[in-house]
């Protein structure tokens, strides 16, 4: 839809009644294509939209897109295929890293520590290794020390599940809530201080009722929660 099309002549007197409701008319289609940038398409499943600069977006849960179809060869074991469908119920931390990339070494162990902290309220984080080779991929992990699985997907064809999604940005996380539906994304680093309360929020959301509302969590780099309508709204989070 565009915004720009040509309101006609209406810089003379006599037209300017007419441009006033060409005016309105034009808020009313502005407001009709606020939904564009929706994580969910008419079917329900998860579309990722450009987000305009922003590196933090949070979904309420009228808004949230479902991901499904995602699967891919498991790292530690390449005879063993990793589904999203395997953690039904739960809530999904997906991390896109690789053993090349800096931010994803800086951010492993606090990955780990929400694994840690939230593995008994049903949270798994799941990491998808990109444009990665096996070995470095697996000596990153023992390394590091991390436990959760992650899928090996150097081709990037697990990605496509997460429909439109930039393969190209690394490191990237996306928190899908416990029917597996959008609820943030992180185009960015992450730090324990600023995902481990979203994630926590997250896993406390009444089971069918939609979601946590408004959470307002200091530590989560600016404090304010999901907000409504059909725009994801941002959070801001001060350098590590």
């Amino acid at each position: 839809m565009r915004s720009d099309r040509l309101w006609g002549r209406g810089g003379r007197r006599a037209g300017r009644p007419v441009a006033a409701l060409a005016l309105v008319a034009l808020f009313a289609l502005l407001s009709g294509c606020a939904g564009s940038e929706n994580a969910v398409s008419d079917n329900g499943e998860f579309t990722f939209v450009s987000p305009g600069g922003r590196t933090r977006l949070f979904y309420s849960p009228d808004e949230r897109g479902r991901v499904t179809g995602l699967k891919g060869e498991s790292l530690a074991d390449a005879d063993n295929t990793i589904r999203l469908s395997d953690f039904s119920g739960e809530v999904v931390v997906l991390n896109v890293w690789g053993s090349w990339c800096p931010p994803c070494r800086a951010e492993a162990d606090d990955l780990q520590a929400v694994q840690d902290e939230l593995d008994d309220r049903g949270v798994q984080v799941l990491g998808i290794n990109v444009r990665d080779n096996r070995d470095a991929a697996n000596d990153f992990v023992h390394n590091l020390d991390v436990d959760y699985p992650s899928i090996y997907d150097p081709s990037g064809r697990a990605m496509l599940a997460l429909n439109g999604f930039p393969r190209s940005t690394t490191p990237a996380t996306v928190v899908l809530d416990r029917e597996h539906r959008v609820a943030a994304i992180y185009l960015t680093e992450v730090t324990e201080q600023g995902l481990l309360p979203k994630v926590r929020d997250i896993a406390n959301e009444n089971s069918g009722s939609g979601g946590a509302g408004n959470t307002g969590d200091s530590g989560d780099r600016g404090g304010s929660s999901s907000t409504g309508g059909s725009s994801p709204s941002e959070e801001r989070e001060p350098g590590r």
